[in-house]
């Protein structure tokens, strides 16, 4: 990060970057807009990851001066709550729910994921992130409202979205990892070849046996069905 930045330390107030309305500058009509100027940083985040957004860069791909920026955005902090939200608003939220929670909550979950894979930048932005703008708020709601057949009550559904992003975060942060790995094929025959030998050392009888067993579909959306299964079934609503 460079010092252009301006980079906060948790400051960004809610309040005033979604509530307080954005006062019309007197005199010729500005030659940017506060979404423009995030849809650059995303462009740019999507293209290169979220270590090439600065405020120096996206000011470059938009044609301002960096100073300019920071009338719509005061900090990178900023501007990454921004890109968040935005993108959050490509979540589609469907009019009726089949009233089978999981099963809706499931549909929640392949969105985000989706979401996530468009944008490989967005798992690491939402570890750092602390507001939650209209676009997410709108998705939010609609989350819990899958939730309402439950007998949970309104804390313990924030928690179970929260559970669910960050399990849907978590893999996706991973597909992406083990994609770029995919690249390397004699890593992966060298880490293959670890764990045999480990298995087969006698020290470790359990994980000999895990590895014993029948393989299962390995895709990605195989996988992710397979754990995000586990994860909503087990989950207790008593």
């Amino acid at each position: 990060m460079t010092s252009d930045d301006r980079s906060g330390t948790g400051s960004v107030d809610p309040g005033q970057l979604w509530l307080s309305p954005r006062q019309p500058r007197r005199g010729r009509k500005p030659a940017f807009s506060r979404e423009a100027i995030t849809a650059a940083a995303i462009a740019v985040a999507d293209a290169e990851g979220l270590e090439a957004v600065t405020m120096r860069r996206v000011a470059a791909e938009v044609g301002a001066g960096v100073m300019s920026l920071y009338s719509y955005a005061a900090d990178k902090e900023t501007l990454l709550e921004l890109m968040v939200d935005q993108v959050s608003g490509e979540l589609p939220l469907p009019d009726t729910r089949t009233g089978d929670w999981r099963g809706d909550l499931k549909a929640i979950a392949h969105l985000q994921r989706a979401l996530m894979l468009r944008h490989p930048w967005l798992p690491a932005a939402l570890s750092t992130r602390r507001v939650l703008g209209p676009r997410t708020l709108a998705f939010l709601e609609h989350a819990l409202a899958a939730l309402r057949p439950t007998r949970l009550d309104g804390a313990a559904k924030l928690e179970v979205f929260s559970q669910l992003t960050g399990f849907v975060s978590g893999h996706v942060a991973y597909e992406i990892t083990q994609a770029a790995a995919a690249d390397r094929p004699d890593r992966a025959a060298a880490e293959a070849r670890y764990l045999t030998a480990v298995a087969a050392d006698g020290h470790h009888p359990e994980l000999a046996e895990a590895l014993a067993a029948p393989a299962r579909p390995l895709t990605p959306d195989a996988t992710f069905a397979r754990f995000l299964d586990r994860l909503i079934d087990g989950l207790d609503t008593g």
